[in-house]
This record gives C-alpha cells, structure tokens and sequence, in this order.
C-alpha cells in the first residue's frame, strides 16, 4: 500500500494542534516553535505533494479511498487537481507566516498562574493549526459529504479565533473590544450556518437522485448514460451548493460578515480567513458546482456575473471611503473575490484559468499587505488611517513593504496579480464583452484606494505619535520578504502555476462542455 501522501498533509497539521494545546501554561514559547515546526513539516510534505503531481497525468491524483460510513454510501476520497494542488501549496506556504506573524499576539497582557487550564498563547496557535489541517483536506476531498464536514467543522476554530483572540488596537477600551470581537464572531459563524444548512439539504438531495456522494462515481454514471439529472431537480441542487459557496466566498450581497470579521480579528487571523479560508468557497464553485451541475452553471451564468460585477464595484467603492486600515482590505478582497467569481463563470479557459491563479497571488499580496499593516497597527496602536501620517521618514523599510503590498493589490504590471486580472478580464470580454469592460472600473478604483491610504498614512509632515517607531525588526522582515520575492517571481514568470492549473481548467470545461469563442476576424477587403 503506497504511503498516504494527502492525508498525511492534513493529519500532520491535527497533531501539531493536539501537541500545542497540551503544552503546559508557563512554557508559551515552547508552544510557537511547536506551531512553527510542524507547519514547516505540512510545508515540505505539501512541497512533496507539488513535485509527484503530474500537470498531464489523471485529473485526479495521488488518490485515496477506503469505506467509512457504509450504510449511507460515504467514502473517505482524497485526491488533487490542478487547482486543489495549487491551493494546497497556498495553504501550507502561508500558514507558517501567519504563526510568525501572530508571534505575540496571544500572548497575555499579565503573568498567567501556569497552574491554570486554560492556556491563551497554546490556544491560538493550535487553532491556527487546526484550521490548515481542514482547509487542506477540503482541497483534496472529492467525496461530497466529506467535504461538506470539513466546510463546516472550520468554522469552530476560526469562530474562536474571531471572537477569543481579538485586535487589541481598538478604540474604544476592552469592553467595546470584547463587544465587538462577540458581535463579529457570531455573525461569521450564522452567516456560513446557514448557507451550511441550506448546503446539507442539497447534499442529501444529491444522494438521493445520484444514490452517491463520490464525484468520481457520479462523474462516470453521467458519461455512460446512466444518471440523469432533471432539469428543475438540478438547478435547485445547484442553488443549494452555490448559496454556501458564495457566503464563504463571499459574494454580494453575502459579504457583510467580512469586514466584522476581519476588523476585529488580529492580522495573521483576517489573512486566515481571507487568504486561506474564504479560497474553499471559489475552489468549490469549480470542483463542485460546474463539474456537478454543468446544465444548471451555464443557466445560473448571467445572474452570477452581474453579481459578481456588482462585488468588484461595490466592494471597490467602500474601500475608498474606509477610515479603518483593516476594514478597506477587507472591502478590496470583496471587490477581488469578485473578479475570482467572474472569471470562474465567465466559461473559458482564459478566465478560468485566470481565476484560479487569482485565488493563489490574492492570498500572497493580500497577506502581504494585511501583515505590514499589523505590524504597523500593534506600533501605533490604532487601525484608523487619520492616526498615521509620515512613516515612510521614521520607518523605510515598512512603508517600502507596505508600498508594495498596496501596489500588489491593484495589480501593477510585474507583480503577480496583474497576470490573473488580466487573465480574467481578457477571458470574460471574449464572451461576456459589457461585463468585462465594466469591471476594468474595478482597476481604477484599486488604484485609488490603494494610493489614497499611502499618501495618507506614510508620506506628508511626521505625527508626533509615529515618530519614535521603530522599523521592521527581524521577526517582521522574515515574514514579509519572502511574500514580496513570490509577487515579483511569479509576476515576471507565472508558467509554473499555469503549467499545473491549465489541464484542470480543460477538465472543468469539458465538464460543462464548453469551449473558448474563436475571435472574429474581419475577411480581408
């Protein structure tokens, strides 16, 4: 029996937690490095699971099935796509970087009595841990009820992560922090509830007309003929599924959890969610909905676009108007949640492919600049971007980083981002050409966001509260260059990355039997 390559990248992250959270209060330090190493380890085995993947090999690889509930005909099924190895990877290289990042934290404002149970420091960190160990098994499972599972037993750990370990850098005292920490983390937890829910009833109904849960089952029953969906049955199905996606996602007018959510998280934990979290919700429209319920995707089409047109502008618009420096990034990856959601739906391969390469540089870039400006948050002690005000002559080297970040964010060409955008847009115009030139409004809207909060934070006269702080330290530095050297890198030379989602990209439009419109060329006079 050959090793167990794919659960072993989830299974590894569950110990680490289990080990974290049992280590004894008083030895806090000890914890980190626990978090830290066995990230690193799910770093190397997800490293190990990119170099075994075949770009032009099976669609599904390095696959894994044994009997679980039988009775009810649920498998445990694992295995990776092109998109799923890609967000693997994305997974496993940032998690280490949130740890780093979240370094303090959680760590208690007075000495904690090391005979008590509960352990803060330990806490946050096997949370963290618990989180990429079901976010990795979500990107490999193609049983549907599996997946289901594992959609919502993430939401307990991010739940706590919100509400238990929320931004000290809140104006209005610990008890307003507290309030509003209980406020976000609840309606993030009702929100994805429900769209759970309303996701479980679909699930059994897919049981019910298909008789299994396993994609690769259902797949090949549909290719000889032997399942047929009705029409009506499968657009209903289809709703059920998309609903829970587009919360997660999420897409307007789904989104408002978001920017609760990310506000008052610390730094490392909005990254969590909008980097490595929300990517489940995008990734399942492909691997699910389209492969699924290919009639009732193309029906849903025109409707999901203009929502997801809506997003971009929308999420674009408040992020110019945010006085809060956490909750304009949470308002732009609404606005970049919907070019993912466009590009996934605009049906070619362009946008498709442009979508899942968006997924991977939004998580970069939007790490990176979430991080900087956490580091600069916990110096100033304020998320309000009135507070700041001439950094860039106190400390260079932050607002560099926190400049690049920004410029990673609207997509400068030579930054990764710009190749997925661009992808989408071109993808979206040869099919749907009113949509995508609407959404380049999106672009000149990033671009003022983003250079707005710049100049407003980092450049103009030095406020006397920014002038003794200090530059990145070493911790910080480790944390952010290497995210800025990935940006550059993949933003001159993508081909990695779109060797290995391009095949899976031809899988899911053959799926719902589309294919790239030809141009039209004028016959020459």
């Amino acid at each position: 029996m050959s090793f167990p390559l794919l659960t072993a990248t989830a299974v590894l992250p569950a110990v680490g937690a289990i080990v974290t959270a049992a280590v004894p209060a008083a030895r806090r330090t000890a914890a980190k490095w626990l978090a830290l190493v066995f990230s690193l380890a799910t770093l190397v085995l997800a490293a190990v699971v990119v170099v075994r993947f075949e770009p032009g090999g099976a669609r599904y690889q390095l696959t894994e099935s044994h009997a679980w509930i039988s009775d009810f005909g649920v498998r445990y099924e694992l295995g990776v796509d092109g998109i799923g190895v890609a967000l693997l990877a994305l997974t496993a290289l940032l998690i280490p970087f949130v740890i780093l990042a979240g370094w303090h934290d959680a760590d208690p404002l007075e000495e904690v009595n090391p005979n008590r149970r509960w352990r803060p420091t330990q806490g946050f960190f096997a949370l963290i841990l618990m989180v990429e160990a079901m976010v990795i098994l979500s990107f490999e499972a193609t049983d549907v009820f599996l997946f289901y599972i594992l959609f919502e037993a993430m939401l307990i750990p991010m739940y706590f992560l919100i509400g238990g370990f929320g931004d000290r850098a809140h104006a209005g005292g610990d008890e307003a922090a507290a309030t509003q920490r209980s406020y976000a983390a609840v309606k993030f937890l009702l929100y994805n509830l429900v769209g759970g829910l309303i996701m479980l009833a679909a699930v059994i109904g897919l049981y019910v007309v298909a008789g299994s849960f396993s994609l690769s089952e259902i797949a090949e029953a549909r290719a000889n003929g032997s399942l047929s969906i009705a029409t009506d049955t499968e657009r209903w199905l289809f709703l059920g599924f998309f609903f829970a996606f587009a919360v997660k996602a999420p897409l307007w007018p789904l989104h408002t959890w978001l920017p609760n959510a990310m506000g008052e998280a610390t730094a490392p934990v909005a990254v969590l969610i909008t980097a490595v979290v929300d990517k489940v919700g995008t990734f399942a429209m492909l691997r699910f909905c389209l492969q699924l319920f290919p009639e009732a995707s193309k029906w849903a089409t025109p409707v999901i676009l203009v929502l997801a047109l809506i997003s971009i502008v929308y999420g674009a618009l408040l992020a110019v108007g945010q006085r809060d420096m956490k909750r304009l990034i949470a308002y732009a990856s609404i606005s970049h949640f919907g070019f993912i959601i466009m590009g996934i739906f605009a049906m070619t391969g362009q946008g498709q492919s442009g979508a899942t390469l968006y997924m991977v540089n939004h998580g970069i870039s939007t790490a990176a600049l979430m991080l900087v400006a956490g580091f600069l948050i916990t110096r100033r002690g304020s998320r309000l971007i009135a507070d700041y005000g001439g950094v860039q002559k106190v400390a260079p080297v932050l607002a560099g980083t926190f400049l690049i970040g920004g410029l990673a964010t609207l997509s400068l060409p030579g930054l990764s981002p710009f190749v997925s955008e661009f992808l989408v847009l071109v993808g979206t115009f040869s099919r749907y050409p009113v949509i995508g030139i609407i959404a380049t409004i999106g672009i000149v809207l990033a671009a003022l966001y983003v250079l707005v909060l710049y100049q407003r934070t980092m450049t103009g006269p030095v406020k006397a509260e920014v002038r003794t702080m200090p530059d990145l330290r070493v911790r910080e530095l480790v944390v952010v260059t290497p995210l800025i050297a990935l940006l550059l890198f993949l933003g001159i030379y993508p081909k990695p990355l779109t060797e290995i989602v391009n095949p899976a990209v031809e899988h899911t439009l053959s799926d719902v039997q589309q294919t790239d419109p030809k141009p039209e060329v004028e016959a020459a006079p």
